[in-house]
């Protein structure tokens, strides 16, 4: 099951780091949110992935160009008037990486219908490039299968302005909006599993998923939450990534499941 991954946006609240690099491309810990969401899927055996580029989406390229090489022990020999590299052990993932540039503008909705071609016709699963959490992935998608609908997304409980579900006692969600001040509600975390269908519900880049493709499922009974009381944190602002360097400076990350 490939997995999608949203990072193409602007980043504007962070933008004390964002005006140099993508938001998903900002370093916890000495690697990018984005690369730690990635291992958080390989731990549990995801590791084909898409990502959705979009602003300076060089800087994904890039980095994943020059991955290999940063992470090996190399012998650079000029000696015979040439440059012969000698790799002598690399500590890459085993990871297939396609970075799609999915627009400067494109909308979250038109960003997934762009990699339409690249996930084929089969399940996958998506979420978004700057946040962190110790969902069990396994257990996510087998309650996918189970339930048999087309969308399933994570809901955790977080005052904070994201979108509100309204979830039924049968965990269906009834239905989608954004969130006001005033509300204690289930929140939109992302980690989601979404059948092919789900292109249908998407009309193009100026498509927000968060609205008319999620109204629409959770109208015709077709969205689903998979309720999580872990952990789960988002990188929204400065405060927020210094928090989430100190659970990695002091060996507390939750969501760091690997060695």
């Amino acid at each position: 099951m490939k997995v999608v991954l949203l990072a193409g946006g602007f980043g504007t609240r962070i933008s004390e780091e964002s005006q140099f690099k993508p938001k998903p491309m900002i370093e916890i810990g000495g690697k990018p949110i984005l690369w730690h969401i990635m291992k958080k899927y390989a731990y549990y055996g995801f590791d084909e992935f898409i990502i959705c580029a979009g602003y300076k989406q060089y800087v994904i390229k890039e980095w994943f160009a020059d991955y290999f090489l940063h992470n090996s022990d190399i012998t650079f020999d000029f000696t015979k008037g040439s440059n012969d590299m000698i790799i002598h052990e690399q500590h890459c993932e085993p990871w297939k990486v396609t970075v799609v540039d999915t627009g400067l503008n494109t909308m979250t909705g038109g960003r997934i219908k762009r990699i339409q071609k690249y996930v084929g016709d089969e399940p996958f699963l998506m979420t978004y490039g700057d946040g962190v959490c110790d969902v069990d992935m396994n257990k996510l998608v087998e309650f996918h299968k189970e339930h048999g609908k087309i969308a399933t997304l994570t809901a955790v409980m977080l005052e904070q302005q994201k979108g509100v579900l309204d979830i039924g006692g049968d965990n269906a969600v009834k239905s989608f909006r954004e969130k006001s001040h005033t509300d204690g509600a289930p929140i939109n975390a992302g980690y989601m599993v979404l059948n092919p269908e789900i292109f249908d519900y998407i009309d193009g880049d100026d498509t927000v998923f968060e609205r008319e493709p999620l109204e629409r499922l959770a109208k015709e009974g077709q969205l689903m939450s998979y309720m999580h009381k872990g952990f789960w944190q988002c990188m929204d602002t400065k405060r927020e990534m210094d928090m989430l360097e100190k659970y990695l400076a002091t060996g507390t990350a939750p969501w760091k499941k690997w060695d």
